[in-house]
């Protein structure tokens, strides 16, 4: 191996780069991956090229891990694509309008559904969107407010639940460096350990309900809002967002059972297969863990499909059909995952972790870690619009350093988690911004203009977060940021009520 030295960065400066300058996260990490053979195998671009695939691609793609985290997220695909297309989803969300009488009630019902689509982060707002606009027109609160409802309750939840695509997604970049770092580490027991550190998913969902029940509003919401009383605006003409885009699949007979059913034979199986291995209360192996997902996923999918045929919703063989196709959608994620865990590796070979954790122990204090790991990781997401490809980047590089410099590696991985979403969530050109502009029906430029102040507000608050975690590595601090967020949310709600008088 090299000695570590600062041309090890190279690969990586060349995938951020890249990444910025084309918004695609797959163009940076395969030009980095190749950067980094040629740099470790000669610089003749076709051996290169050759040898990437020979000596990093397919040995990635064979491991054993690897093939089972493929594997699963190919049937969390197949899922996904069913129930998002099942009608179940848009009849549970009719479901809640039932009891809505007032602003406050419909805010908190968009949220909850939005909350219970947790297995899709991009369903979400195509579901809850169109199913809740009406209500929201009919009770004058703006397009604007519902796409924030909606984007708070997408990637922030998605990110929190281990079993789906994020977390194994997640789960498979730690594994990757727990290995290579030889520590005694179980992804899962390590994602769940994450899980209280993950200050800006916990603020931004709990903010949704705050901001309704004290009926707050921030900078150019606040206007929004107005003008949604005063039914200035809802003008179709104005609406970047195409409608048969945000159009969700509804079924006369599609029923709630669509979603909670399916969902409850997922739990149940995995509880079945998990809990004689002494889940939750002792650690099961990554393998295990995988095939009891997997067998969960597919028996979830049977009886959706089996539900959908006796409700008359959709026949069998179409429903397969949908099953396949969601597969095949997940070879984006399969493909980044593979470009990924390669570059960690090459990576790893030219010393670039090891040069990064010598240069942080001699100018870094480990207390201070998490808070610029939150930072760069924010700034890296906003410009990519891609929270996935930003923990593809720094996760091979945060890891390693924590561990050498003795960071608190729980508050270090959830600096990783927390400043990838806050970049996501405050970006112009992430997905999910996009998404959810597209389900509420309004400008894309209004939902970012409208949606910053918030996602500003729980970023500081997350920033002085990591700062008192870094120093005490505590996972009460969470309790601490949710207290901060309340007391400032009721000094500013005083302040508007002496405003308006």
């Amino acid at each position: 191996m090299p000695e570590p030295s600062a041309t090890s960065l190279i690969p990586i400066v060349i995938t951020l780069s890249l990444s910025l300058y084309t918004r695609n996260v797959i163009i940076g990490l395969f030009s980095g991956v190749f950067a980094g053979v040629l740099m470790l195998h000669g610089f003749n671009p076709f051996t290169g090229l050759s040898t990437m695939v020979t000596d990093h691609i397919v040995p990635e793609l064979t491991d054993s891990y690897n093939a089972g985290v493929l594997v699963l997220l190919a049937f969390i695909g197949g899922f996904v694509a069913l129930m998002e297309n099942s009608g179940g989803g848009a009849a549970f969300a009719r479901s809640l309008n039932l009891w809505v009488r007032n602003k406050m009630q419909a805010q908190v019902a968009a949220w909850f559904g939005g909350i219970a689509i947790f297995f899709s982060d991009l369903g979400t707002p195509l579901i809850i969107g169109p199913v809740f606009r009406p209500l929201t027109d009919r009770l004058k609160i703006s397009r604007q407010k519902l796409a924030y409802i909606i984007d708070s309750t997408s990637s922030p939840v998605a990110i929190l639940v281990p079993f789906i695509g994020w977390g194994v997604y997640i789960m498979s970049l730690m594994s990757q460096e727990f290995m290579a770092l030889d520590l005694d580490e179980n992804e899962f027991t390590a994602f769940i350990r994450t899980i209280p550190f993950q200050f800006y998913a916990w603020l931004a969902v709990a903010l949704v309900p705050l901001l309704a029940y004290l009926k707050v509003d921030l900078g150019p919401m606040r206007d929004a809002e107005i003008a949604a009383q005063n039914q200035l605006a809802r003008n179709p003409d104005d609406m970047t967002a195409q409608a048969d885009s945000s159009e969700v699949f509804t079924h006369a007979n599609a029923k709630p059972v669509l979603v909670w059913a399916p969902l409850c034979v997922l739990a149940i199986v995995l509880c079945l297969l998990l809990v004689p291995l002494g889940f939750p209360t002792q650690q099961v192996s990554g393998s295990a863990f995988r095939a009891g997902l997997s067998t969960a996923y597919f028996s979830a999918a049977a009886l959706l499909i089996v539900l959908m045929a006796s409700l008359k919703v959709r026949p069998v063989l179409q429903s397969i059909d949908v099953y396949l196709k969601g597969m095949a959608g997940m070879t984006l994620v399969a493909v980044t995952l593979l470009l990924a865990w390669a570059l960690s590796d090459l990576g790893r070979d030219l010393g670039a972790a090891a040069y990064i954790s010598s240069v942080a122990q001699t100018a870094l204090p480990a207390w201070l870690l998490p808070t610029i790991v939150f930072l760069l990781s924010a700034v890296i997401s906003f410009a990519t619009g891609s929270s996935w490809g930003t923990f593809a980047i720094m996760f091979p590089l945060v890891i390693p350093t924590a561990v050498t410099i003795g960071a608190p590696l729980y508050v270090c991985m959830g600096a990783v988690l927390s400043g990838g979403l806050f970049g996501d969530h405050s970006s112009p050109i992430s997905e999910t911004t996009i998404l959810s502009s597209t389900g509420a029906d309004c400008h894309q430029i209004e939902h970012f203009r409208t949606q910053l102040p918030y996602a500003l507000f729980n970023g500081t608050i997350s920033l002085f977060a990591f700062a008192i975690a870094g120093l005490t590595g505590l996972n009460l601090v969470i309790f601490g940021a949710l207290f901060l967020q309340i007391f400032l949310l009721f000094a500013l709600g005083r302040n508007q009520g002496s405003d308006s008088q």
